[in-house]
């Protein structure tokens, strides 16, 4: 199995620290536009960024543990860190759309007004400079290193941007044409689709959790990959998971009867060195079968 190099190691750990920075300062711009303007919608953003910040420390934790390397008492790694960590974003960011979709429902009884829209408009539209810059650096992250708990992360604020963008469209329809239900509107909308981006995340994290076979588009790019070579005659019980940052291959090599021990090693070396050239970050267990004469 590949280990992750110092570049890899140095990127992953500077985008959980970004994470955590922009989601530090969203926060105290947001909390204080929201003071200014009782605005749902914003208040929404607002939530999102704090459960943000939250889901960011524990991918940092995440992703700590995830690099370490195996040990005695962990012999595949720590990888599966990662889903734990991405596993506790979801659970935390469905609790921030319940409370927000009940924060809309107090909004419609009462019907308070938006305020100081100018002010709110100013803040998010930073809020979104600074999210692109941070997606933009997790997005080379995650193709550099494949990390699932970034890729999480990344998944998080990327939905901040539509958000954002929805908060500035409600607080100018408050502003230019007095329509403040559209307000409430954006932020009934916004809970619904945080709960349905935590579900997504949910889902990706406990199928890594349960050993999930990789996908089948997966499996079939193995399989041809070890038929290339000349003195493969088949290839049974191929079984795949992965764990975190890391993949794990096992499968049997049907070879023919009349090669020797050595000549078949050889041959099981050469196909593994092929596949980790594909996985990179995988580990491939091959076990031997000789062709029935």
């Amino acid at each position: 199995m590949t280990k992750m190099s110092p570049h890899e190691v140095r990127i992953l750990r500077v985008a959980t620290y970004a994470s955590v920075t922009v989601a530090g300062l969203l926060i105290v711009m947001k909390f204080f536009a929201w003071i200014e303007t009782h605005s749902i919608s914003l208040q929404g953003s607002l939530i999102d960024s704090l459960l943000d910040a939250f889901a960011s420390i524990v991918n940092m934790f995440g992703v700590y543990h995830a690099l370490k390397p195996a040990d005695a008492e962990h012999r595949f790694g720590h990888g599966k860190a990662e889903s734990l960590a991405a596993l506790g974003q979801a659970l935390f960011i469905s609790g921030s759309s319940f409370w927000l979709l009940h924060e809309a429902y107090d909004r419609f009884i009462s019907n308070d007004h938006v305020e100081s829209t100018e002010y709110g408009i100013i803040v998010m539209v930073i809020a979104i400079v600074m999210t692109l810059l941070l997606v933009s650096y997790q997005q080379y992250v995650v193709k550099k290193t494949n990390s699932m708990a970034i890729a999480a992360d990344m998944l998080h604020y990327k939905s901040d941007l539509l958000i954002n963008g929805a908060v500035i469209i409600s607080l100018l329809s408050a502003k230019l044409f007095h329509i403040e239900k559209v307000d409430l509107i954006f932020g009934v909308l916004i809970g619904l689709y945080i709960l349905w981006i935590a579900w997504k995340i949910m889902i990706q994290a406990f199928n890594v959790l349960m050993d999930r076979e990789l996908t089948d588009e997966e499996r079939e790019n193995i399989l041809s990959i070890i038929k290339t070579h000349p003195e493969v005659i088949e290839v049974r019980d191929l079984r795949t998971r992965s764990s975190g940052l890391h993949q794990f291959f096992q499968l049997n090599l049907i070879m023919r009867a009349d090669l020797t021990l050595r000549e078949a090693d050889l041959i099981a070396d050469e196909v593994e060195e092929e596949v980790i050239k594909a996985y990179p970050k995988s580990q491939v267990m091959i076990r031997l079968v000789s062709e029935l004469p």
